[in-house]
């Protein structure tokens, strides 16, 4: 291609000196462009008997096809940069803030990817890709599966002082008149791999179905931690944003699992390589320690007393 269009510049303005300059490169590799192509076609293009570069008839010939073979190329890049500045549609999990979206495109920007975040609840993100209304989806999935993963636990606001919350010392007796407390569950924790674990466990710890609620508005859910006493499901990121207290759980280990899928069921890995740590950083996967303050270690921090690790006052 490059030796098309120095034979074409060459050729339109009859001077190696003026076309090579015209094409934006030097008369030398102008030179040596066409005579490289003069090779190729067996046939030389130029007279170079005269101080001007006069077409031979077989370069006259051959001039228009290879304007054509230039001006396609022209398009062609011109196509390629415009899908390269069309927005890259993704869908994102509805959990990612503000903050967390704006540096995710900011991000992309810096790569040279216009990013376009579509936030959205899990099965909503899995529709949008099957219909190819975004390009790709951060879909939840198992752990098993996950390219990323977000601890869940449960936050409070009242500093609960203990190292792990266990879910049982939710439990009220028959005699207790105050309300149960409830585990608040986000839309986006509302999956078989997380839910489902969790109804086992309220059950064999004893709680009231009604104690674990799937909220439709996180803003609700996050006025009842604050003004109630209940507990939310969340990631430590989230927590802290919210300005919550996190801890992680005694009895499970809930994690939300995230894996990138394409819309055209092809493979994403180097939308992933790009944006990898990107979106790692969108979704909290890689600040695993934030908000969690002196969760390390098995114990509960209260002397092997799992009792002891109540979440909020007591009422």
């Amino acid at each position: 291609m490059a030796a098309s269009r120095a034979f074409v510049s060459v050729g339109e303005h009859g001077s190696f000196t003026v076309g090579a300059a015209a094409a934006g490169m030097s008369q030398p590799v102008a030179s040596r462009r066409v005579a490289a192509l003069e090779e190729h076609v067996g046939e030389q293009l130029f007279e170079r008997t005269s101080r001007r570069a006069v077409l031979t008839p077989f370069g006259r010939d051959l001039l228009p096809s290879a304007r054509a073979l230039v001006r396609a190329a022209d398009v062609l890049l011109h196509e390629a940069e415009t899908a390269r500045r069309r927005p890259w549609r993704i869908a994102v999990p509805a959990v990612c803030g503000t903050v967390a979206l704006a540096r995710l495109v900011a991000d992309a920007r810096a790569l040279g990817i216009a990013l376009d975040p579509r936030a959205a609840p899990p099965a909503e993100r899995r529709d949008l890709v099957r219909a190819r209304q975004v390009r790709a989806a951060v879909l939840a999935v198992p752990s098993d599966e996950a390219v990323w993963s977000v601890p869940l636990g449960v936050a409070t606001a009242a500093d609960p002082g203990v190292r792990r919350v266990w879910l049982e010392t939710l439990r009220i007796g028959r005699t207790d008149r105050d309300p149960a407390r409830r585990l608040w569950i986000q839309p986006e924790d509302d999956v078989p791999h997380v839910r489902d674990p969790l109804a086992r466990l309220r059950d064999a710890v004893g709680l009231r179905p009604a104690q674990f609620v799937t909220a439709t508005d996180l803003t609700d859910a996050v006025a009842e931690v604050l003004y109630g006493d209940d507990l939310l499901l969340c990631s430590p990121g989230q927590a802290a944003g919210l300005g919550l207290h996190w801890r992680p759980m005694g009895e499970l280990n809930p994690v939300r699992g995230f894996a990138l899928r394409a819309a055209d069921g092809g493979d994403p890995a180097g939308t992933v390589s790009r944006l990898g740590r990107a979106l790692a950083r969108c979704l909290g996967a890689d600040d695993t320690s934030a908000g969690d303050t002196g969760t390390s270690g098995d114990g509960d921090g209260t002397n092997g007393n799992r009792k002891a690790g109540t979440c909020g006052p007591t009422r």
